[in-house]
């Protein structure tokens, strides 16, 4: 069974070792330099009154995905960024869609009224993520440097809180 709660700085080793599996199998993250657990808890630190982190987990307690909403310089007031991570193996067993139901609560909850996802345009498996979740696309990056090097384009999508 799979559990959603608040993450809380007590995950923050475990979502860092998540994270990092993500970035070391390249691909799908825009961050491409490993995230130590401080990286972390500072990232739920930032803006902490405007930003929710929410984590998946199984009967036993280990980390399945995790999710966080937060405001970004590049987006108005009532907008908030997201971002998605989950466990290798474990995509397509409702891990993401029981984030987002988690998260779609709480980004009501904080007064914002769309989500903007910034998505790599060569993670197909984020963006049917998105689209599955209703996002829907109003603009594209390109020839983005990533910190690693990397030139990729990005797809913005919108989800619209109604």
């Amino acid at each position: 069974m799979l559990h959603v709660r608040p993450a809380t700085p007590a995950d923050a080793r475990a979502m860092a070792e998540l994270l990092n599996e993500i970035i070391f199998e390249g691909g799908t993250t825009a961050i491409t330099t490993p995230v130590s657990r401080t990286d972390i808890e500072d990232w739920m630190h930032t803006d902490a009154q405007r930003s929710a982190w929410r984590l998946a987990e199984d009967d036993t307690g280990a980390l399945m995905g995790f999710q966080w909403i937060a405001p970004h310089p590049d987006l108005p007031e009532d907008a908030c960024d997201i971002a998605t991570f989950v466990h290798s193996g474990n995509t397509g067993l409702g891990v993401g869609s029981k984030l987002f139901e988690a998260t779609l609560r709480a980004a009501h909850d904080l007064g914002y009224t769309w989500i903007n996802a910034n998505i790599r345009a060569d993670n197909a498996g984020g963006l049917a993520y998105y689209k599955s979740r209703g996002f829907e696309d109003y603009a594209e990056k390109r020839n983005v440097t990533l910190e690693d090097g990397t030139t990729v384009s990005k797809r913005l999508k919108r989800f619209d809180l109604r």
